[in-house]
């Protein structure tokens, strides 16, 4: 069945809401950004996604949209800050997917559950995108996939999902499928003469994930979070590219629950973590962006852009893709699973999934225990949902 789109104006932003008895996901109009999303809203509710504490105040003059809005998940169409231009035309921060306004197609609701289907065209880039967004009745869930055609050229995509995590040290644990290789970025990410602040020392291989170099010569944890208040951080990690599904996952142990996502590592071949605990003091940062961390699993040079990411530069130099090179005739179809499970209190932290069925997926955890939650894993390498994304 065929109905218009449910909305409402949600932390200051107009809205798609799209739910089931399980899932409450707003998309917003402007930007496409996935936030709020209540998960197990029949029975204690979970909310793992972050709004910026700005979204209802003025934000400077000039302020990019993506930074108007920021809020959880959404698709960079040309990932990064895009300050160099490519081909004489500059695309703003993230690309038109994270900054225009987008065009309902449809709404469908079958039996199986709820699907949104909006539209792009990338008027700058070249091109056009078309976004599903599904639920599944029963599946704490949210299925995506975005299309993008007639692009003529190199384009370097990602997700961007920046979650909330408790104000406590350490609370939430990070872990990730088998990575080939891992590099914090190559320059400062912030300037102190502008009132940005960074830890971790630029431009280093990380060979392990508990002992990333700090610029006083320590060590940090980055795979235990909050921690290192004051500081913006970034790291990048190349997934092994013989793997079928490629996996991020947030453990909360005292929470009782995880954030997971998953992918296919050759459309989504890194995963990108931008430490942001208030080490930007400039406005509307202004020191208050804390405990957020974005787990963004996209294709790029680091989050400098689409002119970097399309040029031969120190990850594509090591064999991994920074970009997609399409023709005007091919379509790249991006499909994207991300959700939250219920863990049992001696769950520490996500050391395997393992795909039981077409049907569930299970998390193993270091302690030895484990948790299964209904989700089609294999949409992240077939893209369809059924009648809800063909």
């Amino acid at each position: 069945m065929r109905e218009a789109p449910q909305t409402r104006t949600i932390a200051n932003q107009p809205s798609f809401v799209l739910e089931t008895a399980n899932v409450e996901a707003a998309i917003t109009r402007k930007c496409g950004m996935l936030a709020p999303v209540v998960f197990f809203r029949d029975s204690a509710p979970v909310t793992p996604y972050a709004i910026a504490p700005w979204h209802d105040e003025e934000v400077p003059a000039g302020a990019p949209a993506v930074v108007k809005a920021l809020r959880g998940d959404f698709m960079c169409s040309a990932f990064g800050g895009n300050e160099e231009p490519f081909k004489g035309r500059r695309l703003p921060v993230h690309g038109e997917t994270a900054s225009e306004e987008w065009d309902v197609v449809e709404q469908v609701k079958t039996d199986r559950g709820v699907a949104l289907r909006l539209a792009m065209d990338l008027v700058l880039q070249g091109g056009r995108c078309v976004k599903h967004t599904a639920l599944v009745k029963g599946h704490n869930v949210v299925y995506q996939r975005d299309d993008f055609s007639a692009v003529d050229g190199p384009i370097n995509p990602g997700h961007h999902a920046t979650l909330r995590f408790p104000d406590r040290p350490g609370a939430g644990r990070l872990s990730f499928s088998p990575f080939a290789y891992s590099h914090t970025f190559i320059e400062p990410c912030e300037n102190p003469a502008q009132g940005g602040y960074s830890w971790l020392k630029p431009d280093q291989p990380v060979g392990d994930l508990a002992a990333v170099p700090c610029i006083d010569g320590s060590v940090a944890d980055v795979t235990r979070y909050p921690a290192r208040r004051g500081f913006e951080d970034i790291v990048i990690l190349c997934a092994d590219p013989s793997l079928r599904i490629a996996w991020s996952t947030v453990t909360f142990p005292d929470e009782g629950w995880l954030w997971f996502s998953l992918r296919d590592p050759g459309r989504l071949p890194s995963t990108l973590l931008w430490i942001s605990n208030g080490g930007r003091h400039y406005p509307p940062w202004n020191g208050r962006h804390v405990n957020v961390m974005g787990i963004e699993d996209m294709t790029g040079f680091f989050h400098v852009g689409l002119a970097a990411s399309a040029r031969d530069n120190m990850l594509s130099g090591k064999g991994f893709k920074t970009c997609h090179r399409l023709s005007k005739e091919e379509t790249l179809e991006i499909p994207y699973v991300q959700g939250v499970a219920r863990i049992p209190g001696d769950f520490d932290r996500v050391a395997a999934i393992e795909v039981e069925d077409a049907e569930s997926v299970r998390f193993v955890s270091d302690s030895g225990v484990s948790a299964l939650t209904p989700c089609h894993a294999d949409f992240c390498r077939t893209g369809k949902l059924g009648d809800l994304i063909r």
